[in-house]
């Protein structure tokens, strides 16, 4: 007779336990080093799992692969930088979630949320009971938080180049022309004496040529 195969029971909505650390990142305004964190998204289990970062604040932070997937019993990091560091963003909690669900569904399996804040530096940490307090209270009025979709994430990468500007090419033209004209005290010359430039002159044009050349490089 036949055995019949075990099937695996599905998997209910946000059932699925979520395993990030870590579960709590902190900026400081006064070390730049700490304005670029990193969460690490582990899946233990025997199937793929896809990912999506959401945010209560997406304009101030910056979110690398904010969407991806994780083999099966593997990790990825996911870099999270803070590009708005400003006084009037000191000691404010956000929270970022991690969705994760099956390859081939939509539904999220499980999530875990994950605290963000900006202090103005690590020598100032709550330490008082009553600092602690406030900090509590402040995670907890994030429970019902908003969560914005990643398509309101800014992905990092290169902005697209415009290319060098109108008035970077037309002073570059310049002083081409400049260094092309002769040099003051040449008798052999069809160019009119005013025109003829001192060797002073001509060292000024090609070190400002020379930085125009960098920032177009860098265009």
């Amino acid at each position: 007779m036949q055995q019949p195969q075990s099937r695996q029971p599905e998997l209910v909505e946000g059932s699925l336990p979520v395993f990030v650390f870590p579960t709590e990142l902190v900026f400081y305004a006064d070390n730049q080093t700490s304005h670029k964190q990193v969460l690490t998204l582990y899946n233990p289990y025997e199937f793929a799992l896809k990912f999506k970062v959401l945010c209560t604040a997406p304009n101030k932070y910056t979110v690398v692969d904010s969407t991806g997937a994780v083999k099966p019993q593997c990790c990825v990091d996911i870099v999270i930088r803070h590009r708005d560091v400003r006084a009037c963003h000191y000691g404010v909690y956000d929270k970022f979630r991690l969705q994760v669900s099956e390859q081939s569904q939509r539904k999220a399996l499980g999530r875990k949320e994950v605290t963000a804040t900006l202090r103005p530096s690590a020598s100032q940490e709550p330490v008082s009971p009553r600092a602690q307090e406030e900090e509590r209270r402040m995670k907890e009025q994030l429970a019902d938080s908003i969560f914005f979709e990643q398509t309101a994430f800014q992905t990092e990468s290169r902005p697209a180049s415009g290319g060098p500007s109108l008035l970077t090419v037309l002073l570059g033209l310049i002083c081409m022309a400049a260094l092309m004209l002769p040099t003051l005290g040449e008798q052999e010359s069809t160019v009119p004496v005013y025109l003829h430039l001192s060797v002073n002159k001509k060292l000024v044009a090609a070190y400002v040529l020379g930085l125009l050349t960098m920032v177009i490089l860098r265009t």
